[in-house]
């Protein structure tokens, strides 16, 4: 849905934030219950950003950097509690012009002064520098540039894991990228994301990390944080892990990190056509009221 000037359309959301549409994907940007509330809640709070910045330093990959909220609600956490940490950050990002409409239009306007500059700094140029930051965009394909990453040894104290629902962006939601992803993960970091899709949760599993639960104020569905170590994550609930036991649980997968949408979604579904997994209908009408059981977690 672009406007007749070819812009991304903004819309408001109820925190008085404001968030954008995907043509390409179908798909807001963010919540619209609050895009700046979603940042702190389902990214930064959910790995206790405050807490690891305590430390002298500390590394962040932004997977699907979009507008940058994650990324300003990051730098502001840790600018409040340790304007001391070195700051180590890098963003993938598919589309340019997201991030550069972002401030061109002002959706950043709602952050403290130096995030705004950092913000506007990685827009224009992909490198924002600072006494306490070194912050770089990578854009493309996030597939090709994570490779970029595991090729220096990239390791991340925390990631934020942000692309599009897994039916509208099947790419990086496979096990084939999660294990790429997984690689820049630090051993004692966290890695974060909205879903709790069973396929997604089993892309990590598989991976060889361990998930848990992530309960953020306004959700309807509970997130999913990973960890190398399953020491101090919340266990899954009864539903949860019998969600993991059905054809939803099929993974996505994309052997040669190149394959279309479409490819990945087809290539899924014969998996589940011939699973020997509980089908999902299954675990709906044992798990779901009847009003829910048209949208379960994706």
């Amino acid at each position: 849905m672009l406007s007749p000037t070819g812009a991304l359309v903004v819309e408001p959301t109820a925190d008085g934030s404001k968030t954008m549409f995907s043509e390409d994907f179908g798909e807001w940007f963010h919540s619209r219950q609050g895009a700046y509330t979603e940042a702190y809640t389902t990214y930064v709070e959910a790995v206790d950003l405050a807490s690891l910045a305590q430390a002298s330093t500390l590394t962040l990959l932004d997977v699907c950097y979009g507008l940058g909220y994650n990324t300003a609600a990051a730098l502001e956490t840790i600018l409040r509690v340790n304007p001391a940490c070195r700051v180590r950050l890098v963003g993938l990002e598919l589309d340019p012009r997201v991030p550069r409409q972002a401030v061109d239009d002002g959706l950043i306007d709602g952050w403290p002064t130096p995030v705004q500059d950092c913000l506007a700094d990685l827009a224009a140029t992909g490198q924002a520098q600072r006494p306490w930051l070194e912050a770089t965009l990578l854009w493309g394909d996030a597939r090709q540039r994570i490779q970029e990453l595991e090729g220096v040894e990239f390791q991340a104290d925390v990631i934020f894991f942000d692309p599009f629902s897994p039916p509208h962006c099947p790419e990086l939601w496979t096990v084939d990228f999660v294990r790429r992803v997984a690689t820049c993960l630090h051993p004692q970091g966290k890695l974060v994301t909205y879903s709790c899709a069973a396929a997604v949760r089993t892309a990590f599993l598989l991976a060889g990390l361990s998930v848990g639960p992530v309960n953020a104020a306004g959700r309807r569905w509970p997130g999913t944080l990973v960890q190398a170590s399953s020491l101090g994550l919340a266990p899954l609930s009864a539903q949860e892990q019998e969600h993991l036991l059905t054809r939803a649980a099929v993974p996505y997968r994309d052997p040669t990190l190149r394959d279309s949408a479409a490819a990945i979604r087809q290539r899924r579904q014969q998996e589940q056509a011939v699973s020997g997994l509980v089908p999902t209908a299954h675990w709906r009408k044992r798990w779901l009221p009847p009003r829910e059981k048209v949208s379960p977690p994706r």
